[in-house]
């Protein structure tokens, strides 16, 4: 039976060793491929589709997506066991949504918490619950975008409304899970003081959490898209400069939560 759980398999696009970002200390961010979302501003486009998927890079073809088991994972993750324990780092399920794939991930997350290694998700938590706690006694640290508490505008720069995401950012508080809310900050689309002071409103009324990291949108995908045959369609939009995000930073902190740029 475990040799089975090892031999489950998953859909992933990249493995990024040695990060200080998404989850504490040193990290392996494992990118898992499929997405419900379509954000304007997605800096991953190639995560989008669960399918296996040809892209131009510099001119030549690259194939975005292979498949691996839990085991094969485990061994490329057991290689920087050494900067986990004296950093305190781990490893970190982002994607695409990690939460499409729960067969994979839940078995990887284990398989990690087997070894003693600190795990995370990063998520937009768009699907159903039910599939949302397979995953809870597992992860240490969920990383949850809320991108914008009016769900029509959500649903104008994302593809889908908000409700399903807001509804599982309070059950996953209320089941005692270390949550982190993050806000991309995009402008043209939430990044107005009062667009940010009531997303923290809505974090700050989240039991148990305590941090929210504004992420101030970026270009450095949009080369990705002319690769894919897409077009970017947030070309004309100029990313927010450090003065600008601190009075977010400052608009938000007065929720009370602990509020830092980046995460």
């Amino acid at each position: 039976m475990e040799m089975d759980k090892k031999a489950v398999t998953g859909r992933i696009f990249d493995i990024q060793r040695f990060s200080i970002h998404d989850g504490p200390g040193i990290r392996t961010i494992i990118f898992l491929k499929g997405c419900r979302l379509r954000c304007k501003w997605c800096c991953n486009p190639e995560s989008q589709q669960q399918e296996i998927q040809t892209m131009k890079v510099q001119g030549k073809d690259k194939i975005i997506g292979r498949d691996v088991t839990v085991e094969e994972m485990m061994e490329e993750i057991k290689k920087d066991y050494g900067y986990y324990r004296r950093s305190g780092g781990g490893v970190t399920l982002s994607g695409g949504e990690a939460l499409l794939q729960p067969d994979f991930a839940v078995e990887l997350l284990k398989a990690c918490q087997d070894y003693g290694i600190n795990t995370a998700i990063e998520t937009a938590g768009f699907t159903s619950f039910d599939i949302i706690q397979r995953y809870l006694p597992y992860i240490d640290t969920f990383l949850m975008d809320i991108k914008h508490m009016d769900s029509k505008k959500h649903e104008q720069f994302t593809s889908q409304p908000n409700e399903l995401i807001l509804e599982n950012a309070r059950k996953i508080a209320e089941a005692g899970t270390n949550l982190i809310i993050r806000v991309p900050v995009v402008p043209t689309f939430n990044h107005t003081k009062e667009e940010i002071m009531e997303i923290a409103r809505f974090a700050k009324s989240l039991p148990g959490v305590k941090e929210l990291h504004l992420l101030p949108y970026h270009r450095l995908g949009q080369d990705k898209y002319e690769g894919l045959g897409r077009k970017y369609e947030l070309a004309e939009v100029v990313p927010p400069d450090n003065d600008y995000m601190q009075q977010l930073l400052e608009a938000a902190s007065q929720s009370g939560l602990q509020c830092q740029i980046g995460g």
